[in-house]
């Protein structure tokens, strides 16, 4: 869905000066003087804001491609400009995240070769999910469905952001029935090893060692919290990190028997 930009509205209070006042009265204008001054810069800083995020907006969209035109076909299956668009705004987030510019000559190479990668190792897994024989009920959908308006406080919101997203309703219930399936798949084929006590250890000196790094380069160092506080949250990661190898290692053997053409 495409960000919204929220505008500070800042409201300035004129203040009525007298050419003869009393001490307080100088002091009250000098006050509301500094007021409006400060005031005023914080609407500059805001306008330019909007502004930078404005132009960059414009880069951003500047990489996007015909809703229309089929970028790849993957073992037959069409897949659209609109899929593409969709997965090249989340590798520009990405690369924002990171402090990098996805707009820049070289990244922008790197965020196409990304997306189209992304949507042709997806497009195979839900391929080989469907093949597995993994379907989505009607209740299931719903219930996810239900869970996903749930994060709009009005049902007008939640259809202002269908909208925004160029989604119908059904649109969304087949995308959301696919991510089912998906996650299906992934929970029951994709085997990863157990994450061991020594991977959280070695997880947590690393992250130790940078961190002291960081303090004799000049920059604070945060004090470390004890292990056992974060090993639930580093398990998760490795976890999350072993799951992600896993389905790159899968995608790679379903492309060996798999007609990919990229069209873009």
């Amino acid at each position: 869905m495409k960000k919204l930009m929220y505008t500070l509205l800042i409201g300035l209070i004129a203040a009525a000066l007298t050419a003869c006042g009393s001490n307080d009265d100088a002091k009250q204008s000098k006050s509301d003087d500094q007021k409006t001054a400060q005031t005023e810069k914080q609407k500059e800083a805001q306008e330019k804001q909007e502004k930078q995020a404005k132009e960059m907006q414009k880069k951003l969209d500047k990489q996007k491609v015909d809703e229309k035109k089929t970028v790849a076909v993957v073992n037959g299956k069409k897949v659209s400009g609109e899929e593409y668009n969709a997965a090249l705004s989340s590798s520009q987030a990405q690369y924002q995240q990171m402090g990098q510019d996805p707009t820049s000559k070289e990244a922008a190479k790197q965020v196409k070769q990304q997306t189209i990668d992304n949507l042709v190792g997806q497009t195979l897994l839900l391929q080989e999910a469907e093949n597995k024989g993994y379907k989505a009920t009607d209740e299931e959908v719903n219930k996810k469905l239900k869970e996903t308006k749930k994060q709009f406080k009005t049902d007008k919101q939640f259809k202002a952001a269908l909208k925004d997203a160029g989604l119908t309703q059904s649109q969304l219930k087949s995308e959301l029935g696919d991510s089912i399936k998906y996650q299906q798949y992934v929970d029951k084929d994709i085997q990863t090893p157990e994450v061991t006590d020594k991977e959280i250890q070695d997880y947590y000196d690393q992250f130790a060692k940078q961190s002291q790094s960081q303090a004799s380069g000049g920059k604070e160092q945060s004090q470390m919290p004890k292990l056992e506080d974060v090993k639930p949250q580093i398990k998760q990661q490795l976890e999350q990190q072993k799951k992600q190898e896993a389905l790159e290692k899968k995608v790679e053997e379903l492309k060996k028997n798999a007609k990919v053409e990229v069209k873009l």
